[in-house]
């Protein structure tokens, strides 16, 4: 195959936006997650005529390779509990693979009013709680923290699936909240898990045919650099610059989301 061939279909200027978008996606998304808020609607925005499946499928493909490689900065710095990471991303991965069959069946719309209610008490609360996620807040019982994961991945784990933007910050808020975690270990987890989700869901959209392979490719180069860029600084810089970004993901996605709730 001709690589030429790959990106005919397309004008330099739509290549160089999704190129710049994916960078700045990746970069997000392995600090504190939610690059696909950028990601996915440049797709939507630059391939308004592909069917929405093959949107998700592309960028499932660009944010896979990007998250893959933000877990390997965090895995060579971050301690694992093996057993608690394995129970969440099982969950998580069953949970996406059938929230990614449920694409075509039920309107994401329809879940945006609720997003937008949790988004907005996720914002008041993380900004209200200054110590948040600066330290380690909870010493649970392992069977505990294992069954709270396993709720966590079912219920992320098929929203990613499903539709998908803001998962991996979704995720670092509720190891934070709920299993006790500080910013960069919850960081860490997010990656390794939404890296399941994101590959259960892949699944289900490359059996069907559901991604455009040089769009996807090009994205995937632009998100592994911004990936590994954001985990290193994210590394360096510790737990208040991630409480920082989380604030300013979480408000962008409140603005997002609650246009879309206006305008439909």
């Amino acid at each position: 195959m001709n690589i030429s061939t790959l990106f005919s279909d397309y004008s330099p200027l739509t290549l160089l936006i999704l190129s710049l978008l994916a960078f700045i996606s990746g970069f997000i998304d392995a600090v504190v997650g939610g690059g696909g808020l950028i990601q996915l609607p440049a797709l939507l925005v630059t391939l308004p005529n592909s069917p929405l499946p093959t949107i998700f499928g592309t960028n499932k493909i660009a944010a896979l390779s990007g998250t893959s490689m933000a877990a390997i900065q965090y895995a060579r710095r971050i301690k694992f509990n093996l057993g608690l990471l394995f129970a969440i991303s099982i969950a998580s991965f069953i949970a996406s693979y059938f929230g990614a069959k449920t694409v075509s069946l039920i309107n994401p719309a329809t879940l945006k009013p609720i997003i937008l209610l949790i988004l907005i008490a996720i914002a008041i609360h993380t900004f209200l709680k200054k110590e948040l996620g600066l330290i380690v807040t909870k010493e649970l019982p392992l069977r505990r923290q294992i069954f709270s994961g396993i709720l966590i991945g079912l219920a992320i784990g098929f929203y990613d699936g499903f539709f998908g933007p803001g998962t991996g910050s979704f995720f670092v808020l509720a190891f934070v909240l709920i299993l006790g975690f500080e910013f960069v270990q919850a960081s860490a987890y997010a990656k390794i898990v939404n890296c399941m989700t994101n590959i259960s869901a892949l699944i289900v959209f490359i059996r069907h045919g559901n991604f455009i392979l040089g769009i996807a490719v090009l994205m995937a180069i632009f998100n592994i650099t911004g990936g590994i860029i954001g985990s290193r600084m994210a590394l360096k810089r510790g737990n208040g610059f991630i409480r920082i970004f989380f604030l300013i993901v979480v408000s962008i996605l409140i603005a997002r989301y609650g246009y879309d709730v206006i305008t439909n």
